[in-house]
């Protein structure tokens, strides 16, 4: 990257409102960062704390592995269903309320799923779960687009990624520890302990970023966002790429209880370490980005990441098919692979948001939704096609290679002096 000079900046595209960010809301303050990226981590603390049990889940509720591996599927979808409705609603209400509504539906789902005798109501209610979670995480990303635009809101997404990657380095390892004292079932009461305290956090420190004036101020208006963004194809595109990067993760974090530990004979604290390991892969790759955006425009760095992170899924998908190298050999290209991919998702949304900043929260919503839905439909693959390292890198590689198809024929990355814009 050090031989490519920085591009200058070139006029945005007259058919959308841009509008940069004033030089006095350059900067986001810390403390937000740190609280917007505690709302963002709630999804991610709802899938990885639960992560290290799916094994005991299946023999406590006498469940097949797919079945389980659904109740992932089941809080993305619901996911990808809630920002779909909270997005919109948060452009015309504001951004405080509708997180705060969120946060009370997931604290109640969390402790209903400590009753649960059978994997249907799990199922069930890790749907409203993640519609929970949904208000957080579409929120938080609008408050960005509210404050910031471009390569700004690229890198603030990035320093993001440093407070959401600590669900990954931690959240395994205290589930695993809850689940050992206790049972599994204890991790959703510590699930809803977090979403209570995150709660007051919110209604005491969280500013409302959307002024009056500037909200939608009709139903139509709200409904009408989606028809605008759809009809927009290279919005559409850059939307998909986080999802998509989304789906490589979640075959690794949905195929990894039954790949990694129980292929591998590893105990819950041995998973959880080298899951926390993976999980400086994505905080560094998303810090080298945060750095990069400074000098770099954001497609310049995703026309290049993207085929290296596809590269390093290819190199999975041989040692998963020939086992060389064992664990080790597993391990080394998994680690590369997300690392580079996490450059992705930060760099695509920002892209997204900045074509339709006067509706944050309905394009934060469909990138979201991108997310959660393209990942919940790929996260049980990895069980269908046998639960093996094998299909883990099938399923990696698929969603590496639509997404470099996406990059090349959804945008203008790979055109002569298209990828300037």
């Amino acid at each position: 990257m050090a031989t490519i000079p920085p591009v200058p900046p070139v006029p945005a595209d007259p058919g959308h409102r841009t509008e940069p960010a004033p030089a006095a809301r350059r900067r986001a303050p810390v403390k937000l960062i740190l609280l917007l990226g505690s709302m963002s981590a709630l999804g991610a603390l709802t899938t990885d704390m639960y992560l290290p049990s799916l094994p005991e889940v299946v023999t406590d509720l006498a469940a097949g592995t797919a079945s389980v591996q659904f109740t992932i599927t089941a809080t993305l979808i619901g996911g990808a269903l809630g920002q779909l409705l909270i997005g919109p609603l948060s452009d015309r209400y504001g951004r405080r309320l509708p997180v705060l509504v969120g946060l009370v539906v997931h604290v109640v789902a969390s402790l209903l799923c400590l009753l649960v005798a059978d994997v249907a109501p799990l199922i069930v209610l890790r749907m409203i779960q993640g519609m929970g979670n949904a208000a957080a995480g579409v929120v938080a990303v609008a408050v960005i687009r509210d404050r910031l635009s471009g390569a700004e809101a690229s890198a603030v997404l990035s320093r993001l990624m440093l407070v959401i990657g600590v669900a990954p380095l931690l959240a395994p390892t205290i589930g695993g520890v809850i689940a050992s004292i206790w049972d599994w079932r204890m991790v959703f009461a510590a699930l809803a302990l977090y979403g209570v305290i995150l709660f007051f956090i919110v209604a005491r420190y969280l500013p409302e970023s959307l002024p009056k004036e500037k909200r939608s101020t009709s139903t139509r208006a709200v409904i009408g966002s989606y028809g605008v963004l759809l009809r927009d194809r290279q919005f559409v595109a850059l939307a998909l790429l986080p999802g998509l990067g989304m789906a490589a993760l979640f075959a690794y974090v949905s195929g990894s209880p039954f790949v990694i530990r129980e292929g591998y004979g590893l105990s819950e604290h041995q998973f959880s370490l080298l899951f926390a390991i993976n999980g400086i892969g994505l905080v560094a790759g998303a810090q080298v980005n945060a750095a990069l955006v400074r000098r770099f425009a954001p497609i310049r760095i995703m026309r290049l990441a993207l085929p290296v992170a596809t590269f390093f899924a290819v190199v999975l998908l041989v040692v998963g098919v020939t086992g060389f190298g064992g664990l080790v050999g597993l391990l080394i290209p998994l680690w590369l692979m997300l690392a580079v991919n996490s450059l992705i998702p930060p760099n695509a949304s920002a892209l997204a948001l900045t074509r339709h900043g006067e509706r944050a929260g309905a394009a934060a919503a469909m990138i979201g939704c991108a997310q959660s839905g393209v990942a919940g439909l790929v996260a049980p693959l990895v069980g269908l096609l046998g639960g093996t390292a094998a299909a883990m890198s099938i399923v990696i590689v698929a969603a590496m290679l639509l997404s470099l198809a996406v990059l090349a024929f959804g945008t203008p990355a790979y055109r002569r002096g298209g990828w300037t814009a």
